[in-house]
């Protein structure tokens, strides 16, 4: 049963420039997720597939391999974390180099434990899923979004909803954006969530989408109150 870690870094971050390796309490971001996958144990390779030299001479000097730089066609705002995914698993079959599990963990998941890794892991053999990933729950009821207008109005976007309680409607949940188990086998269905995936669900503490600056506070701050408790 072998397993890859694929840890996908491009280096062309718009809103946050150099976010990969940016340095996130005393180290580069991205060193956590290699340090993460390490420490785990379950994986046979660790990769950190690139289009930027510094970020693969960073990535290997904590011990990941860039045993190639990603192509520019994988390397463009366009390119989907799929696309990136299936010329990993290209580059390693032409090498028969071959893997049944697939973890994909971004670079910029500082949360991740290496116990998440594990559980995920193991909830996707267990389950025979195609893939399982990290949830978290919506702040507030999307069913009472509102939509701002152009002439400065703003109403319900569903005026269904207008009346209700949010403690009466249904919670929801939206990708954490952390890191995706899937078999390799099933990436012949064209996509990483499908109709057989398995969730883990944590919590908002866990959980930061890095966007921008303000953001990344945010993510230093959380990752600290953790680390106290």
């Amino acid at each position: 049963m072998a397993n890859l870690c694929i840890i996908p870094a491009r280096g062309g971050s718009l809103r946050i420039p150099r976010k990969n390796i940016r340095e996130f309490l005393g180290k580069p971001i991205i060193a956590y997720s290699i340090e993460t996958a390490i420490k785990s144990g379950i994986f046979d390779e660790i990769m950190v597939s690139t289009d930027n030299q510094e970020i693969a001479e960073i990535a290997k000097s904590y011990s990941a391999k860039v045993p190639f730089l990603r192509s520019e066609k994988n390397s463009s705002n366009d390119a989907t974390t799929f696309d990136v995914i299936k010329e990993v698993v290209t580059h390693y079959n032409i090498k028969n180099q071959l893997f049944q599990h697939i973890c994909c963990l971004y670079p910029c998941a500082p949360f991740v434990k290496s116990e998440d890794l594990i559980s995920g892991l193991e909830k996707l053999v267990s389950g025979d899923y195609d893939s399982v990933f990290p949830i978290v729950s919506y702040d507030f009821p999307i069913e009472r979004a509102l939509k701002v207008y152009d002439n400065g109005n703003v109403y319900f976007n569903d005026h269904t909803y207008s009346l209700r309680r949010s403690q009466d409607l249904e919670k929801y949940f939206h990708d954490a954006g952390q890191y995706y188990w899937m078999q390799v086998d099933s990436l012949s269905k064209g996509a990483i969530i499908t109709n057989n995936s398995g969730y883990m669900k944590i919590s908002r503490m866990n959980f930061q989408d890095i966007d921008d600056i303000t953001d990344w506070n945010l993510a230093e701050l959380k990752y600290q109150l953790l680390e106290r408790k």
